[in-house]
């Protein structure tokens, strides 16, 4: 086999193969197959796919409108309840939640393809330029929106469709958060995050501020000054140090930017990776990371989790894609050091864990990995500033069942809120109840603060 070139390069494939290799992961179903897998729903009263879909979208409702041959109204049923529909359907853990419940599975082991079904419909309705919905009279109030992921998105055009007037502000200089920079590339081809932007911005009556960062551009106070309410949908913005020798040697790189930096390269012949790379860590980013190193052309790609396989967040259908693309997932290795050559990443130095009396500790034996590169996925922390006194809990923002903050007028929702779950369905539910709490408590005329417990 002939051996590619060491270190950190771009361009180590042919351009056929980034083309292959960075193809639709899930090609949308065509007329025929939508038919036929939605056929294969028994449409259950009190259907448990549909207290398993956190956005509560009515599962079987949609998928009878697409089993006769109504895509366009399966899509508004989606979007009735997840505006982010389409993204949704191509990167929520499906196999953990709607599918996972699907009653399928007790006869056949294989589910309804749910979340193809619903992106069969939404797709649908999206080429088509079906906009659903409304403005409402206007109500001539404003409300600033802080983050444009999918919280942010979400609260956004329910508050339009109230009639609000609504402002986002974002750090980045494109919409779409997560979902436009922090999804592998193969999940939502052909910029769809964008194209999905533009359609939840089409209601009208959103204006997106980009480059606006809070703490730097502009505080909570502010908003509050300007605005009858604020939602903050901002995200995690930190990511955890590995705190070992070596880690700020060149190759030591962070994998969410890796991710991102993947995401928005024109060619992806311009991405450089490492001949030998480990990722640290067992989530999604990592999966994600260690993936699309390998579909760029590294020849070795090595994931480090420090416990089992069974303790890893990454579900195990993104478990089993990266061992069919040659990722080796090695469990109970948490780094010691980096080492170093020539000034540069050379190996990773590991260490044995186990579970010691429910509790995770290291054996004393070691090992070395060589690499070129290491991509740190050891998860992300709650980094923001010009917040004021809003009340922290666990080092993310404290809210109540409707996402009210403690202080007046400030809601929150997504991942930057102490409970979530960090996934992009969960943050359109947020985004969209408290949108729905805001517009209540504005028709009412007070905005009481609450103290959340």
């Amino acid at each position: 086999m002939e051996r590619l070139e060491t270190g950190i390069h771009s361009g180590r494939l042919s351009t056929a193969e980034y083309e292959t290799n960075f193809s639709d992961l899930h090609p949308r179903l065509d007329k025929h197959e939508a038919l036929v897998a939605a056929d294969r729903c028994y449409f259950c009263y009190d259907a448990p796919c549909m207290t398993a879909c956190p956005t509560s979208i009515d599962i079987p409702l949609f998928i009878r409108q697409i089993a006769t041959g109504n895509p366009i109204g399966s899509a508004k049923t989606i979007f009735d309840q997840n505006i982010l529909g389409g993204m949704c359907a191509r990167v929520c853990p499906t196999e953990e939640l709607c599918e996972q419940a699907c009653v399928r599975n007790i006869a056949e082991e294989k589910p309804v393809e749910i979340g193809r079904l619903q992106r069969y419909a939404t797709d649908t309705a999206i080429h088509a330029g079906r906009q659903f919905y409304e403005r409402a009279a206007s109500t001539v109030k404003k409300i600033a929106v802080v983050g444009a992921g999918p919280a942010g998105l979400a609260a956004a055009h329910r508050l339009a469709v109230k009639g609000h007037d609504v402002a986002i502000y974002d750090s980045k200089s494109k919409s779409g958060g997560l979902n436009e920079y922090g999804i592998a590339t193969y999940k939502a081809v052909d910029d769809f995050a964008q194209k999905e932007v533009d359609y939840v911005l089409s209601i009208g009556g959103i204006e997106v501020r980009h480059d606006q960062q809070l703490g730097r551009d502009f505080s909570l106070a502010d908003l509050q000054s300007q605005y009858d309410a604020v939602f903050l949908g901002i995200g995690l913005a930190g990511v955890n140090a590995l705190r070992v020798d070596g880690e700020n040697l060149p190759g030591v790189d962070d994998a969410v930017d890796f991710i991102a930096d993947l995401r928005q390269a024109t060619n992806k012949a311009d991405v450089a990776v490492g001949r030998r790379v480990v990722v640290l860590g067992g989530g999604m980013t990592a999966i994600d990371a260690a993936v699309q190193a390998k579909l760029l052309g590294a020849e070795e790609v090595t994931i480090c989790y420090r416990r089992g396989k069974e303790h890893m967040n990454a579900s195990e259908f993104e478990q089993d894609l990266a061992t069919s693309k040659g990722v080796i997932i090695r469990h109970w290795l948490a780094p010691k050091s980096i080492l170093s050559q020539d000034g540069k990443v050379a190996a990773i130095e590991v260490e044995y864990t186990k579970l010691a009396d429910g509790r995770l500790v290291t054996t004393g034996e070691t090992g070395v990995i060589a690499t070129d590169q290491i991509f740190k996925a050891i998860g992300q922390t709650f980094e923001a500033s010009g917040l004021g006194s809003l009340r922290m809990e666990s080092g993310r923002i404290a809210i109540d069942g409707e996402g009210r903050t403690s202080l007046d007028g400030v809601w929150a929702g997504g991942d930057c809120v102490f409970g979530g779950d960090d996934l992009t369905v969960s943050a359109v539910a947020q985004g969209r109840d408290a949108a729905e709490s805001i517009n209540r408590t504005l028709a009412a005329g007070a905005q009481p603060a609450v103290a959340v417990a």
